[in-house]
């Protein structure tokens, strides 16, 4: 694997995180460029070294291998076709590409073979989809599942900084007998719940309960598969938590069998031992890599039923991680140009997924 010039376009929330995972990743990176639209000339430190914050301008993106952007959607629609053209392979994670036909929506433990396609642009997928398809895919292939119904429980981190400062400020507001701040969202976030994740479309649904449905469908490559998704804010820092109900076309077996199952998939670890209050909290999973996923149970109501609860951080593997994942994946691959003939063993890319 050649040595490697990465850019990281935005240094909010994703993007410092997106900077923390590369630094710990095993990629052989010879130059880091960090790249923001304003206040440039901040020093980031990266692996030992400081690297000044540079503006985006024309032939920036030249002479760099791969692009990590978190800098919202506007800004992905308009810099990463140039990025593109310049000769980087950008990995987006705003919701600008993801529907793309052309442009692969990847999950390295899901559907690595769609990275391969790409033709200088791969999408990361919305975190909530991310951490449930990574606990979903394996069942899926076993016994095909037809149906999900999930309410999200997410992290204010999810809107970005600001919206972290103004939970922290109500907090505070609220112990010391004060007006609470209320800019980020229509109501104040501490000690409420808001079921209202991005605008609502004439379906009734929110953009972010649509994005579930459809990401869903194209990283299985099954459009038969109907999501049916409740998306709501909660008070927590970090670490999406998911009430997931599935219903599959093949017979389920006993449920300690699909604990053994999900045990062994790539990125999934079982935390389920409810007599002894064991299960997946966001306190817990904040700053982990993995999905976790407890109270594995029978759905009684339906046949080949089933029901679980799914938690990871959100700025990680529903966003940095899986960006520094992709780019390891290509890396590895030697997918930087995109659209190679060479076959894939899908099996052999999960086994070595990090």
């Amino acid at each position: 694997m050649k040595d490697l010039k990465i850019a990281v376009v935005g240094l909010g929330a994703v993007g410092k995180e997106m900077l923390s995972t590369l630094e710990k990743s095993n990629l052989p990176i010879s130059e880091i460029v960090p790249l923001v639209r304003r206040n440039e000339g901040r020093i980031i430190q990266f692996r030992g070294k400081g690297y000044k914050a540079k503006k985006i301008s024309e032939g920036v993106f030249k002479g760099i291998d791969i692009a990590l952007f978190s800098a919202g959607a506007e800004a992905s629609r308009t810099l990463a076709p140039i990025a593109a053209k310049e000769g980087a392979v950008v990995i987006d994670n705003s919701s600008a590409f993801r529907m793309d036909p052309d442009v692969p929506l990847v999950v390295p433990e899901v559907n690595p073979q769609a990275a391969q396609k790409h033709q200088g642009i791969i999408a990361n997928p919305n975190c909530s989809t991310i951490q449930m398809v990574v606990a979903l895919k394996p069942l899926h292939d076993l016994f095909r599942i037809k149906r999900i119904i999930v309410s999200t429980y997410q992290a204010v981190s999810g809107t970005g900084l600001a919206a972290i400062e103004e939970l922290n400020e109500q907090t505070k507001a609220f112990a010391e007998d004060k007006e609470m701040p209320v800019n980020v969202y229509p109501y104040q976030i501490a000690f409420n719940a808001l079921p209202h994740i991005d605008d609502f479309l004439d379906n009734g649904y929110s953009k972010e309960e649509m994005k579930m449905h459809n990401e869903t469908r194209k990283i299985f490559e099954d459009n038969t598969v109907r999501v049916s998704a409740t998306t709501v804010r909660v008070p927590v820092v970090r670490c999406h938590s998911e009430a997931v109900n599935i219903e599959t076309e093949k017979p389920l077996p006993e449920v300690a069998e699909i604990k053994e199952i999900l045990a062994k998939a790539p990125g999934v670890k079982i935390m389920d031992d409810p007599e002894n209050n064991v299960y997946p909290l966001a306190v817990d999973c904040a700053g982990k890599y993995d999905v976790y996923v407890g109270r594995i149970r029978k759905d009684f109501t339906i046949e080949n039923g089933l029901n679980m609860w799914v938690v990871a951080d959100n700025l990680l593997k529903g966003a940095a991680l899986n960006a520094v994942q992709i780019a390891e994946l290509i890396a590895e691959k030697n997918w930087l140009k995109g659209g190679k003939d060479n076959a894939l063993d899908c099996a052999e890319v999960r086994r070595n997924i990090c």
